[in-house]
């Protein structure tokens, strides 16, 4: 079972993990360059979620700085599987990018895997003051399309 936690971001990061009870990974994001990452990941989730979406593939880029992430989801059917690649370095290389975490499993379960941590960061936005900390505002939209997706 997928376990993801998303932090409170403090002064522009925010600690983010990934653990299946085989795989684990743990970094920190920046709320830079890639300033839609967060609002983007609620897009590619609800779209997963939704069985009558044509889009099976999709990619998230984040970043570290000066480390570089892809994010890669693709659902077959009811199948999810995520793939998370790093890049030493902001000019991606494929040939030096190393698979950090990877996991398979159904699209219901992992959706409500990130509602959870979602829900949490939703739930503390002002006790956090995630606009100031995170340095950009809560996606809220995105955050709401996805809950409507999931209910």
């Amino acid at each position: 079972m997928l376990e993801v936690s998303f932090n409170s971001p403090q002064c522009g990061w925010m600690s983010i993990g990934f653990e299946d009870g085989v795989n684990e990974f743990h970094t920190t994001t920046a709320h830079a360059p890639h300033a839609a990452a967060l609002p983007e990941l609620m897009k590619i989730l609800t779209k997963l979620a939704d069985a009558s979406s044509p889009e099976n593939e999709f990619l998230l880029k984040w970043n570290r700085d000066p480390e570089e992430f892809d994010f890669r989801f693709l659902r077959n059917g009811e199948k999810l599987t995520i793939e998370i690649y790093q890049y030493p370095t902001d000019e991606r290389d494929s040939n030096e990018r190393d698979l950090v975490f990877s996991h398979e499993g159904t699209v219901g379960m992992t959706c409500a895997a990130f509602g959870e941590t979602f829900d949490q960061l939703y739930a503390d936005r002002d006790t956090d003051e995630f606009e100031f900390n995170w340095r950009q505002p809560f996606p809220y939209r995105e955050y709401e399309e996805f809950r409507n997706r999931m209910n």
